[in-house]
This record gives structure tokens, C-alpha cells and sequence, in this order.
């Protein structure tokens, strides 16, 4: 059994920051790419950064120069570092990860519950 539990959001004023983790738990061989996602309402879900098993990062336009991604594959976690925070930026925020679990020769994808950003004055 895997899962992936966010932590980290809330409310913010415009210009605000907040940092989301999400680690992963349970019977796990090993973990590629670990990625964040964003759905805000009535949106699609889109890529907002991804960062390799080696740590090579990648960002969606609107958040280059304020967001950062980052992990510790010791910890099974990845973070997102959100400065300068947008009203545009509000959303529910999904982390995903690249896991091979013990006992398997496949990577599946795995996704967190989601946890809530408001950017709000």
C-alpha cells in the first residue's frame, strides 16, 4: 500500500507565502518523478512543476520566478515553495509521484487527497 499526504496550504494575502509538502508512505522500492498539480474551480487540472529523481526541475509559465520545487529522497518528500502569491494562484493543490512498490517491475502514478490554497486579501 502507497499514499501520498499533502500538508501546507490555507489562507494567504496577495504577495504572501506558503510552502506544501507531500510525503510518501508505505511499501515503496523506489520513486521517479514527483510532480505538483493545481485544479482551480471550473478549471482543468494543469502541471504546475515537476522535479526529476535527480533534480531537474520543470515549471508552467505563470509560476516561474516565484515557485519553487525541491525534495529530499530520504524523506519520500517533495515541497513546493510558493512566494508572491497570486489571487490566480488560488486552488486545490495535488501532489503525484512516479512510485515502483516492493514486490513490482512497474512504476505507477500516485496521487495525494489534495489540500486547499487561498490567496485572498
Amino acid at each position: 500500500q502507497v499514499q501520498l499526504v499533502e500538508s501546507g496550504g490555507g489562507l494567504v494575502q496577495p504577495g504572501g507565502s506558503l510552502r506544501l509538502s507531500c510525503a510518501a508512505s508505505g511499501r515503496i522500492f523506489s520513486i521517479n518523478a514527483m510532480s505538483w498539480y493545481r485544479q482551480a474551480p471550473g478549471k482543468e487540472r494543469e502541471l504546475v512543476a515537476r522535479i526529476t529523481r535527480f533534480g531537474s526541475t520543470d515549471y508552467v509559465d505563470s509560476v516561474k520566478g516565484r515557485f519553487t520545487i525541491s525534495r529530499d529522497n530520504g524523506k519520500n518528500t517533495v515541497y513546493l515553495q510558493m512566494n508572491s502569491l497570486k489571487p490566480e494562484d488560488t486552488a486545490v493543490y495535488f501532489c503525484s509521484a512516479q512510485i515502483k512498490p516492493l514486490g513490482t517491475s512497474y512504476f505507477g502514478d500516485y496521487w495525494g487527497q489534495g489540500t486547499q490554497v487561498i490567496v485572498s486579501s
